[in-house]
């Protein structure tokens, strides 16, 4: 998944928000699951498109398939800056 701020759909947009908002949890595993506001993400193949693409991981260790708040990597919190200088 391209980094750059035009290249992301609404949709990704809003999950990195929710995201850097501190809304979001990631279910640890090989392709990990998002859930915002306690509640499953609408759309999981961009939830993983976001987490291959180092844009978002988990805050803390847990085991498989446990969850654990989400948070933005460096390149996530990146992309969130573009955006709004581009704005």
């Amino acid at each position: 998944m391209p980094t750059h701020p035009d290249a992301l759909s609404r949709r990704a947009i809003a999950m990195l928000k929710a995201i850097g908002d501190g809304r979001a949890e990631l279910r640890c595993s090989c392709e990990p699951d998002l859930r915002v506001d306690g509640l499953p993400c609408c759309d999981q193949s961009t939830a993983h498109d976001l987490a291959r693409a180092g844009l978002v991981r988990a805050a803390t260790v847990v085991a498989p398939g446990q969850w654990a708040p989400a948070e933005l990597t460096p390149a996530g919190r990146l992309a969130l800056t573009g955006l709004t200088a581009a704005a």
